[in-house]
């Protein structure tokens, strides 16, 4: 008779800060669990990079996570759900992980615009990478028929964020230039969505320069509310992720500076650990 698996923790990644912003609304929306959250912040950003190389640190930050005991994983980043989440479903669980689950950020935030929008025009606003990769474009045309989708990429902001400068002056001319380019290609938008999970702490910029009448998505909540449902219609997954209501860190990079970026997102003093993927 096969043994009941140790109760773990759920765990969060990202490519750095990002995911911290999915973390946050998690935590708003789950309190009660236990978090293991995991930033590749020594090969950060993703979004440059190629499929197979997005696909390989992914995988790396996954097992790493299941080796801490982890059930369930949460990819907290845009262009790792676009490029690496399908092989690592498809082919990864069903072989090594076949009791283990790795979702997503990009197919609830597209569910949650589809009951959004009232004109059918989308507006993505996201990495190089996951424009690339049309991820967005896709779960839109099987989950939304008939809503158009915009694609944006924003290569300037998420440097921003990373160094600091998210709330400088000097930010407003990126912010601008980059919703001026998304709403010239289609006046007819109604909602923003923000395609990359460093893009809230630009938030109030992104506010000052959208036209008024058009919505902002942003993904923590959504993520929050869909992983809630996620186990709720799950409670074999439930049962797995422990509930002590914890959260511990870990960074690929030197873990004094994760803590002190960590805390501008997190709004609350972080504690880390530097690890080797």
């Amino acid at each position: 008779m096969a043994s009941t698996p140790k109760p773990g923790r759920i765990g969060v990644f990202d490519s750095g800060y990002g995911g911290l912003t999915i973390l946050k609304g998690i935590l708003d929306e789950l309190p009660q669990y236990d978090y293991l959250y995991l930033g590749d912040n020594a090969r950060a950003p993703y979004g440059g990079r190629s499929f197979d190389i997005v696909f390989d640190f992914t995988r790396q930050a996954v097992e790493e996570l299941f080796r801490r005991g982890c059930h369930l994983v949460i990819l907290a980043c845009n262009t790792a759900s676009a490029k690496a989440l399908r092989s690592i479903q498809q082919h990864v669980l069903p072989v090594s992980y076949p009791d283990r689950r790795v979702l997503g950020v990009i197919r609830p935030t597209v569910e949650a615009v589809g009951e959004i929008t009232k004109s059918g025009h989308v507006g993505l606003l996201a990495t190089p990478g996951t424009v690339r990769s049309h991820s967005y474009r896709m779960e839109v045309e099987k989950l939304c028929p008939g809503v158009e989708i915009t694609e944006q990429a924003c290569p300037m902001w998420v440097p921003l964020v990373e160094t600091g400068e998210a709330l400088s002056p000097g930010a407003d001319y990126f912010v601008q230039k980059y919703i001026d380019e998304v709403m010239t290609q289609d006046p007819d938008i109604d909602t923003l969505v923000l395609g990359c999970t460093h893009y809230p702490i630009l938030l109030s910029k992104i506010k000052r320069h959208v036209p008024e009448g058009v919505q902002i998505i942003s993904q923590g909540d959504i993520v929050g509310k869909s992983l809630k449902e996620y186990l709720s219609r799950h409670p074999e997954m439930d049962a797995k992720c422990s509930k002590g209501g914890t959260v511990e860190f870990l960074t690929t990079e030197n873990a004094e500076s994760f803590d002190g970026f960590a805390q501008l997102f997190l709004d609350c003093p972080v504690s880390s650990q530097r690890i080797t993927l």
